[in-house]
């Protein structure tokens, strides 16, 4: 028993037996008030959202992740800052109504995005129908502006590579990455808008995109040739 838990530590892995995440000891309320406490300082201190699985192993069997969130949550109404739902997990994030004061006392986040219309239009093209193939252009400042876009966005980290496309030439094609899910506040891509809402407005086409065009005809980043349709 010993020699197995020397080779845990050794290896850098929690000792399950050495943590109690049962509390059976404490009375129910100061359990609760426990693996609270033990949930909100796993999220604090975390870089990146922390799931469910991750909270599940530091409470006890039977305690719903869910409802500790829930009060968390309760407790922190009316502070500058909450327990957002964010790409697959919980994060601490300040209050909207404090990005001014935060700006002006510490300045713009290094991680900031700054997006034209043109790459948030490809942007919101490829989250919807991933993997969406990159759409190639004629011969013109349209294909270079079209080549800055989407060089922008994988540079944010925003897109990656997605697998081949099944069509003649299997062309390469584009997904968004939990940066994206994180960016916009998304707790999965089924968080985004409904798309025929946004098809209504005319600023999607599924027919254009499925045939592999994307529409930039009423984004205008300067580019005389900005709105061009971006076609094979």
């Amino acid at each position: 028993m010993a020699e197995e838990t020397r080779t845990r530590r050794e290896k850098g892995r929690p000792d399950d037996g050495l943590f109690d995440r049962e509390l059976d000891h404490l009375p129910s309320e100061a359990r609760w008030r426990e693996w609270m406490n033990r949930v909100e300082a796993t999220i604090f201190a975390a870089s990146e959202p922390v799931t469910r699985e991750t909270l599940a192993r530091i409470v006890g069997k039977t305690c719903s992740v869910d409802l500790l969130i829930d009060d968390i949550r309760e407790e922190l109404r009316g502070r500058p800052y909450d327990l957002v739902a964010v790409a697959g997990g919980w994060k601490h994030l300040t209050r909207p109504a404090y990005a001014d004061a935060i700006r002006r006392a510490v300045g713009a986040s290094e991680r900031a995005v700054d997006l034209t219309q043109s790459e948030v239009l490809v942007l919101m093209c490829i989250a919807y129908f991933q993997p969406s193939p990159a759409p190639s252009c004629p011969p013109s400042s349209a294909k270079r502006s079209a080549a800055t876009w989407f060089g922008n966005l994988r540079s944010s980290g925003l897109i990656a590579s997605g697998p081949r496309a099944p069509q003649p030439g299997a062309p390469y094609t584009y997904v968004t990455t939990q940066a994206f899910v994180l960016e916009f506040g998304l707790s999965t891509l089924r968080d985004l808008l409904d798309f025929e809402a946004l098809e209504d407005a005319g600023l999607l086409s599924k027919e254009k995109l499925l045939a592999g065009d994307i529409m930039l005809g009423f984004a205008d980043d300067g580019d005389p040739d900005a709105g061009a349709v971006m076609d094979e």
